[in-house]
Parts: C-alpha cells; sequence; structure tokens
C-alpha cells in the first residue's frame, strides 16, 4: 500500500514537472522572462531538465537580471555537453559564461573560460562556433587598442556567418567591424556599417540576445562620439524595444545613457532618477554599467552643487571600476585643490594613451585645470589635441567644445578679438544641439572677453542670460559666481525668469503595491486596471485628508511630500488601517508597503530632488507587505504617537552609511 502510495505520489510530481517544463518553454517563447524562470526553475527542481531546456533556463534568468542563476544554469549545460563529446556546444557556452563573468569583473574566471574555449575548438573543423570564437578574440583585440586586428576578426565574422546561414553571426560581425571603424577615426563607414547592422535587428531578423547587443553597442557608440542626437533616438528606440520584451537587464544600460543626454539637455532631476534607478537594475547584472550609472550620478550633483554626494557617486563609480575622471577632477578643482586636480586628469589622460575618443572628454577638464594652475603650454596643447580630434570625428559637441577651450587658452594668452571669435563660435554650437548648461558658461566666458574689450554693457548682458540658465537649471555654484561678476547689476530684470529651486524640510513619502506583477498576471489586465483605479483613488483621499503632496507618481506607487512628520506618518496609518478594513469587508486589497523619511531637499518647480529622496525610496523599498517602515529622522521629530517596534539598522542600496529604521504598528 505504501509502495503505491509513493509511487503514485512520484508520477503525480513528474506530472507537475512535465506541466511546468511545457509551461515554462511556452512562457520563454513570448518573452514572459520571469514567468520562464519561475516555471523551469520549478521542473527543475522536480527532475533534471535536458540541456536545451537548461540553455533556456539560463537564458531567462539572463534577461532578468538574474547573472548567478544564469551562470549556474550555463556551467550544468557545459558540464553536460562536455560529457556528451559535444564540443563545439560546450565551446559556445564557454563563451557565453566568459562574457558573463567579464560582466561580474572577475577577469581571471572569464579569461579562464575563453581560454576553455579555444581549446575545446582548436582541433574542430569550421564552424559557426569559431566565428563566435572570433567575436570574444575581437573584444580582445579592442581593449588592447589593436584596432586592425579587432576589424580583422569582426570580418571573419561575417565571413562565417555567411558560409553557416548564422544571421546573428553575420549582423554582429558587421556591428564589431564599425565599431573598430569609428574607433580607427573612420566615422562614416563605420556608423554605415552599424545602420546596416541595426537594419537586421529592427526588422526581427535576429535573436533577442542579437538584437540587444547591436542597439546598446549603437548608442555606446553615438555617446563616444558625442553624437548626442544620433544617441537620443536609438536609445529611445532601445528602450522601447527592451520594453515591449520585458526585459531588466538592458533597460539599465539603454537608462544610463538616456540619463547623460538628459542632464546635457538640462532635465537633471528627471536624469539622477535614470541614473539611481540604472544603478539599483544593474548593481548585480553588470558592475561596470552600474559603475556608469554612479559615474553620472556623481555629475548631475556636482553640477548642482552638492560635491560631498559627488564625490560619494564618484567614489562608488571607481570602486566598481570606472574612472572617475574628468568629474572627481573638476570637483577638486571646486575645492581649490588645483594641484590634486592637476595630477588626477594627468594620470587619467596617460591611461587612455591610444583612445582619443575618451580622451576627448578629459581635455577640457584638461585645459580648465592647467588655466587655473598657470601652466599655459600645457592647457594651449590639451586645447590643439582637441581640436585634432574634432577635426577628425566631427560633430558638433566635440567641435564647440574645442572652440570653446581654444577661447579660454586664447584669452588667457591676452588676445581678446581671437577668444571672442572662438567662443561666440563655441557658443553657437552648444545653442544648435541644445546643450543649456554648457551655452551658459561660454556665455560666462564671453562676458570675461567683453570686458578686456571693456564693453561692459556687452559682458553684462551675457552674465544676466548665463545667470537665468543656471538658474533655470539649478546649477547653483555657477549661478552664484555669474551673480559676483554682475556685481550690483545681478538683480533678475522683469523678464528673468524666477530660480525654480530651493531647499525644503519635508517628510516623503513613498508607496508600493507588493508582487504587483504576479497580481497582474493573476487578475489580468482589466481587472488590474480596476484594482489600481481604486487603489490610487484610496490613496489620494488619505493624502488630501492628512495635507499630503502628491509629487509623483510610480508605476503603481506614490511619492508623496508632507510638512510634518505627524501629517506622513498618521496618513501611513490611515492608507494601512483603510486597506485592512477593504480586505475583511470585501475579501481583498493590494499589500502595500510605505516608507518615510524627513530630509531638507532640492525643491525644482513640482519635483524634489537629492540625498533625503533617495533615501526615503530606499526605505519604502525595504519595508515588507502592509508595513511602514520609519527612518530614526523621522520619529527623532515626532516621536511617540504610535507603538513602533524596536530600530534596527540596514544597509541601503547606494547610500553608503547605515540608515536606522522602525516599523510603526498601526494595526
Amino acid at each position: 500500500m505504501k509502495q503505491r502510495a509513493a509511487t503514485k505520489k512520484q508520477a503525480g510530481q513528474h506530472a507537475l514537472a512535465d506541466t511546468s517544463l511545457q509551461a515554462g518553454r511556452d512562457a520563454f517563447a513570448r518573452h514572459a522572462w520571469q514567468e520562464a524562470f519561475d516555471l523551469l526553475t520549478a521542473a527543475d527542481a522536480s527532475g533534471d531538465l535536458s540541456p536545451e531546456d537548461l540553455e533556456i533556463l539560463a537564458e531567462a534568468a539572463w534577461w532578468i537580471g538574474r547573472i548567478d542563476q544564469s551562470i549556474q544554469a550555463r556551467e550544468r549545460v557545459y558540464a553536460t555537453y562536455v560529457e556528451g563529446g559535444n564540443r563545439r556546444r560546450a565551446a559556445f557556452l564557454a563563451l557565453k559564461l566568459a562574457d558573463d563573468y567579464s560582466n561580474k569583473l572577475a577577469g581571471s574566471i572569464a579569461a579562464g573560460w575563453f581560454n576553455r574555449a579555444e581549446r575545446l575548438l582548436e582541433s574542430e573543423a569550421e564552424s559557426a562556433e569559431l566565428g563566435y570564437l572570433a567575436q570574444a578574440r575581437f573584444h580582445v583585440a579592442l581593449r588592447g587598442g589593436d584596432l586592425d586586428g579587432a576589424l580583422e576578426h569582426g570580418k571573419r565574422m561575417v565571413e562565417i556567418g555567411d558560409r553557416f546561414g548564422d544571421r546573428d553571426l553575420q549582423a554582429l560581425g558587421l556591428h564589431r567591424q564599425g565599431i573598430a571603424l569609428v574607433a580607427k577615426g573612420e566615422v562614416v563607414e563605420g556608423l554605415a556599417l552599424l545602420d546596416e547592422a541595426t537594419v537586421a535587428a529592427v526588422s526581427g531578423e535576429l535573436s533577442n540576445s542579437a538584437t540587444a547587443v547591436i542597439y546598446c553597442n549603437l548608442i555606446s557608440t553615438c555617446h563616444d562620439l558625442a553624437d548626442y542626437r544620433r544617441a537620443g533616438e536609438w536609445t529611445e528606440a532601445a528602450t522601447r524595444w527592451c520594453g515591449r520584451q520585458a526585459i531588466t537587464g538592458f533597460p539599465g544600460i539603454c537608462r544610463v545613457h538616456r540619463a547623460e543626454i538628459m542632464r546635457l539637455r538640462g532635465a537633471w532631476a528627471e536624469a539622477e532618477q535614470d541614473a539611481r534607478r540604472a544603478c539599483d537594475e544593474l548593481e548585480h547584472f553588470s558592475p561596470a554599467i552600474a559603475a556608469e550609472a554612479f559615474y553620472e550620478l556623481g555629475e548631475i550633483r556636482l553640477r548642482v552643487g552638492d560635491l560631498a554626494e559627488a564625490e560619494d557617486a564618484f567614489r562608488q563609480a571607481h570602486e566598481l571600476g570606472h574612472e572617475p575622471q574628468p568629474g572627481l577632477a573638476v570637483l577638486r578643482l571646486a575645492e581649490g585643490k588645483v594641484d590634486t586636480a592637476a595630477t588626477m586628469i594627468q594620470r587619467a589622460l596617460a591611461d587612455e594613451s591610444w583612445n582619443r575618443l575618451a580622451r576627448a572628454k578629459l581635455l577640457p577638464a584638461q585645459v580648465e585645470i592647467a588655466l587655473a594652475s598657470g601652466e599655459l603650454e600645457r592647457a594651449r596643447s590639451g586645447a590643439e589635441e582637441l581640436e585634432s580630434i574634432a577635426e577628425a570625428y566631427g560633430t558638433s559637441v566635440l567641435r564647440a567644445a574645442a572652440q570653446c577651450a581654444r577661447g579660454a587658452v586664447r584669452l588667457a594668452e591676452g588676445d581678446a578679438t581671437a577668444a571672442c571669435e572662438s567662443l561666440r563660435r563655441g557658443w553657437r554650437l552648444w545653442q544648435e544641439v541644445d546643450l543649456p548648461y554648457e551655452a551658459a558658461q561660454a556665455r560666462m566666458l564671453l562676458a570675461t572677453v567683453y570686458r578686456a574689450e571693456g564693453d561692459d554693457e556687452a559682458a553684462v548682458l551675457e552674465l544676466q542670460a548665463a545667470k537665468s540658465a543656471f538658474d533655470r537649471l539649478g546649477a547653483v555654484p555657477d549661478a552664484r559666481r555669474a551673480a559676483e561678476l554682475l556685481g550690483p547689476q545681478a538683480q533678475p530684470s522683469r523678464r528673468a525668469p524666477p530660480a525654480r529651486t530651493r531647499r525644503a524640510a519635508k517628510t516623503f513619502m513613498f508607496t508600493d503595491i507588493v508582487k504587483s506583477t504576479n497580481l497582474l498576471e493573476a487578475m489580468g489586465d482589466e481587472a488590474w486596471e480596476d484594482l489600481l483605479t481604486w487603489h490610487d483613488q484610496t490613496l489620494r483621499s488619505s493624502f488630501a485628508a492628512h495635507g499630503g503632496e502628491e509629487v509623483n507618481t510610480t508605476g503603481d506607487g506614490f511619492f508623496v511630500a508632507f510638512d510634518a512628520p505627524a501629517e506622513a506618518i498618521e496618513c501611513a496609518v490611515a492608507i494601512q488601517r483603510s486597506l485592512a478594513e477593504h480586505r475583511r469587508e470585501h475579501g481583498f486589497a493590494p499589500q502595500v508597503r510605505i516608507g518615510l523619511h524627513s530630509a531638507e531637499a532640492t525643491r525644482r518647480g513640482r519635483d524634489y530632488g537629492g540625498k533625503g529622496i533617495h533615501e526615503a525610496q530606499r526605505i519604502a523599498a525595504f519595508a515588507d507587505g502592509s508595513e511602514i517602515l520609519v527612518s530614526h529622522q523621522t520619529l527623532a521629530v515626532e516621536p511617540g504617537r504610535f507603538a513602533v517596534s524596536k530600530p534596527r539598522s540596514v544597509n541601503l542600496k547606494g547610500i553608503s552609511q547605515p540608515v536606522h529604521v522602525t516599523a510603526v504598528e498601526w494595526r
């Protein structure tokens, strides 16, 4: 009897595993990555998956940013192929694992997997896998500055792809050649190949992974060229594609570049939000790209004058392997540490000895720092090199930077006429590409030139225009400098828009529906929209009753500001009690987590920015379902109104110091 029961139970487990397996395959086919991962993981727990099923489990894990689970599955598949004598497929998996470990900054392990792939294929006949080995060799050559070698590896990829009808390999080979040509300075030819490869991606001819790689590397190339118009177009295209595929990892990478574009276009609050989201999305998926996001965050905080948080962001970028220059050197210059700034920027330039596009991003800072330290010859040399790079690559942003660098040097040399000519050209180019901060900086230099020529009225006009732009952007240090140069004439004219930023002490609330994706899948779109409408109305009613200002919606949650901690805590308690009451009366209400944090923040229009906002957001993310989590700062201002749990110290993503939090016992 017991044996029959055990057999029956085992048969049931196998049936359940088979059901999960087929459902997982179906979910993978329709790009439902999270669902596929969950179902295939369940099937794997009930019995061994085939190598092919393990591969799609690894792929699904990769797309949702579960890089460790992806690696584990791929290592299992690799071992299975080796045992079965399938050397080519084992080599392909070894190359995938080399990429995975490279993304995790585990260079030695990545090299080991690359060497395994080479060894497995060394005695094999020509195959598509050799094309993917050529792609790995392309990366090695490019990182080492062997651009001709990288170009040849790209050509070999196309040849092998043509021979074996591998469309991914054909498109990736064209794409890699384009990258190598751009790096060599053959921009027109390189971009033509990149565009050709992207046509295949857009038309749906390629796999998801090849499409994503081509999109995101094209954005990166536009970014390196400082071609922000093209980068903006491709970033939006890539983000839309990623959204349709329900991808987690690649939107984060695209978000880094979009954050830079928005910063350059003057939308600093939105840029900061995207940069912080990218930090969270990519911290474990790809530390190298997360480092870029931290660097971008540092640039934003530097411009608004928050030197402490800018330095913290640059430090985190450096810890993850990203060169924190020129941002950190410019920060040191702002602190008056000119010698330190000079040492930093020179070391960074020495490290980028061959990469001209990377040097172009460093040279404007070198010119500025050299002029501040009185090293006119070094500044002149930097400006000349920047001009030669701008001439080679031809983008408007590089030409604008070169003209302004040349103008600053000519001003230092005492040639005001030539300086004026260069700076006006630079200002017009900044205007054309819609980079308001850089345009305002050029106007500041123009004002200095006009004063040197004795034209004080023209100088005042330029300074007033620059100050207005800095005020609109929230560039506090630059606005202050413009006001100092204006002197008594710093009072804004009737036409000048008022400054849009100020510091405000508030208690900030973030709310979020727990497991909203699972609810959406279980309920369906129509029922979910009805639930979301009811949720929004319920919470907004509480915000209004307690004096909360709705700042923003965050998909299935809210960002709200309160003048006093008591109002925020009472509102949070009222929300949880309303949801609990609805649950008792109607059988269901979504679980909502709430985080509260009292802090000073920078107000810009209706929005708020600064470290306190991100602390509040992360406190909310740390809360459990139906929990109100409150920072120590909030309770220090408003203690004793409600029972609370024992305080605990937590480490929040992107925040260097631990934060003390307490749960409010609202029940």
